[in-house]
């Protein structure tokens, strides 16, 4: 019979990452979050004070939290994070500085993104993007659904979303809902597979001229003749979209684009301005409100149609977008459905589009 081993009995520890876990060196379970916040503003911003004076804070507390970061990473990988260089110079990050400022930034990412994803499924937060002239329609449905989400506490958050990239907004989880439009070929056919889509409004496009009846006598412009115009069109967007379809991607070799733009009004002010002589292709519904004056810099203007030569023959498609299927998993008293069929009324009610 074998005997037993003389001496305390010694117990395996646990293997690998709970292991590690439980054998965690003080100097890093020390690491705070607001240190780490505090290293990537420094990195951000060069200096201790402009980082102190970001985060609202004197700079010798900033600069304390980075001699405790410092020691402790000198204490765990033998190299300091930050290096100072000199009166009024950026202060030098090490490699293991720039590697711990990537790590933190992933770290944050995953954390807010995860806070964010649990606040949505439970309803608390309820992130709607919308384009400037999307706005009152959401305010308009927003006041049938106020006094329930409020009585609920629910966090309405509104983000200013541009055309040319709201799609990426939707994609990255940004925001629930997007208000929005995209170019659609006159008809029933399918819109927008790839989300949840809800439609309120259809349009065509119109020319928004400063030229004079002498130089354009045209009332309708079609297909060839929208070539030989001085023109002014978004430099990407849903506009865009539908010249790119008309023209093809290398459009502006075969139009005469004489000014881009990022904004309508910027448009409007140019056309003002008579620096620029031309047609700004805009959705007719806004093309109108601007010959009306209801647009700041809007009056003087005159508007042109689009003939019917067109192929394909677009409309400008206004409504609400969801990411596919998410509004399924949720109950229908989930702030995302009761939103979502509140637009659902609206645009059942038949009551003309504000803007």
């Amino acid at each position: 019979m074998p005997s037993l081993p003389s001496g305390p009995l010694k117990v395996p520890g646990p293997e690998g990452f709970r292991g590690d876990l439980l054998a965690c060196s003080p100097d890093l379970l020390d690491l705070t979050w607001d240190q780490m916040r505090t290293l990537v503003v420094v990195h951000e911003e060069g200096t201790a004070l402009a980082a102190a004076r970001l985060l609202g804070r004197e700079q010798s507390s900033v600069q304390k939290q980075l001699d405790i970061l410092n020691r402790n990473f000198q204490a765990l990988t033998g190299e300091l994070l930050v290096v100072k260089q000199g009166r009024g110079r950026d202060l030098l990050f090490t490699p293991t500085g720039l590697e711990v400022v990537d790590r933190i930034r992933s770290t944050f990412s995953d954390w807010l993104q995860g806070i964010a994803n649990s606040r949505r499924r439970l309803g608390s937060t309820l992130t709607v993007g919308t384009t400037e002239f999307t706005l009152p329609f959401l305010a308009r449905v927003w006041e049938r659904v106020e006094p329930e989400l409020m009585a609920r506490e629910v966090e309405l958050k509104v983000v200013h979303v541009r055309t040319r990239d709201f799609r990426q907004r939707l994609d990255s989880n940004q925001v629930d809902l997007l208000c929005g439009g995209l170019a659609a070929p006159v008809g029933d056919g399918p819109l927008a597979p790839e989300y949840d889509f809800l439609e309120w409004h259809r349009e065509g496009l119109a020319l928004l001229t400063n030229l004079s009846v002498r130089e354009l006598p045209a009332r309708q412009v079609g297909f060839e003749r929208l070539r030989n115009l001085p023109l002014v069109i978004p430099s990407r967007g849903v506009i865009a979209d539908f010249v790119e379809r008309w023209y093809g991607t290398d459009f502006r070799t075969h139009l005469q684009v004489v000014a881009e733009i990022d904004d309508i009004y910027y448009g409007l002010a140019l056309l003002r301005s008579e620096m620029t002589r031309g047609c700004m292709l805009c959705a007719r519904s806004i093309g109108e409100a601007a010959v009306a004056g209801r647009l700041p810099g809007g009056e003087g203007f005159r508007l042109v149609e689009f003939a019917d030569d067109f192929d394909p023959m677009l409309q400008l498609v206004s409504g609400v977008f969801a990411r596919k299927g998410e509004r399924d998993t949720y109950d229908p008293s989930h702030p995302l459905n009761v939103l979502w069929e509140a637009f659902r009324e609206e645009a059942a009610s038949g009551r003309p589009i504000p803007l």
